[in-house]
């Protein structure tokens, strides 16, 4: 077992809980946190339950959750969102997510995600493995593109969006004429849990916040997919971009990006 391995226990039943919460309650009232973004009633319950479990049963470790921010510090750092992908949470769509990661200095170690409409839960240790429900997974030996599936984040929204959306649209683009299928899920939690069992060929996100990230690029990486930024360094907390790839792919998939970015 990895020296973080001892803290998945407690993980896995944080995000149980929440996850059971996200299967048997209403998403509640809306909040308004932009031009068509938006958190529910049921994500600031969520996060505050789990906040408080792992204060209790972890308190040397801080704690970043998406809607209430930071408490706590340390070496280790617990990051959450309590609903990825709560527009699809809120009109019934089962792609969503609970997504817990941990951070060590800055880099992700740690990683549990529950979709609860569809029944999997994946988790990953650093020198672990990765797991869904529970069994070792890995990623595809898809080797070109143009038999890849690649799912792509959401287009972005609020302020600066058009100037972001051009690359995304590009990009887009570039898939539509490469690969074999796109997919947009609404979840980069989702995504990256899916790279990491080989159901999508690459999953890339051209954002870089670590709640959404965090535990999906631990298990994704855990299970055998490259993780970078868009110069293919080394995917982190200060990447622009996080692109998650099977390795056969990363070349082929950067110079994609790079046409699109050009």
């Amino acid at each position: 077992m990895s020296d973080y391995g001892p803290l998945l226990p407690v993980a896995i039943e944080a995000v149980a809980r929440a996850a059971e919460d996200m299967r048997r309650k209403p998403p509640g009232a809306l909040t308004t946190k932009g031009d068509r973004d938006m958190a529910s009633a049921l994500d600031y319950e969520i996060e505050r339950s789990v906040r408080e479990l792992l204060r209790i049963a972890t308190p040397d470790i801080g704690f970043l959750g998406e809607e209430d921010g930071l408490s706590g510090s340390g070496e280790l750092q617990w990051v959450l969102d309590p609903i990825d992908g709560t527009a699809n949470f809120v009109r019934g769509i089962p792609f969503c997510a609970v997504s817990l990661g941990l951070l060590h200095h800055g880099e992700a170690v740690l990683g549990v995600i529950e979709l609860p409409f569809l029944g999997n839960r994946y988790a990953a240790a650093q020198g672990d493995g990765a797991t869904v429900d529970g069994k070792p997974i890995r990623v595809s030996q898809t080797s070109r593109l143009s038999e890849a599936i690649v799912a792509i984040g959401d287009y972005a929204v609020g302020e600066g969006a058009t100037d972001k959306n051009r690359l995304r649209l590009a990009l887009t683009t570039q898939l539509a004429e490469s690969v074999q299928r796109v997919r947009m899920t609404g979840s980069a939690a989702l995504d990256l849990a899916w790279l990491a069992e080989g159901k999508v060929d690459a999953a890339l996100t051209l954002s870089n916040r670590p709640w959404d990230m965090t535990a999906g690029v631990t298990i994704a990486r855990a299970a055998g997919a490259q993780l970078v930024d868009q110069d293919g360094t080394r995917h982190d907390v200060n990447s622009s971009v996080t692109l998650g790839i099977t390795p056969a792919l990363l070349e082929d998939t950067l110079g994609l990006f790079a046409r699109a970015a050009a």
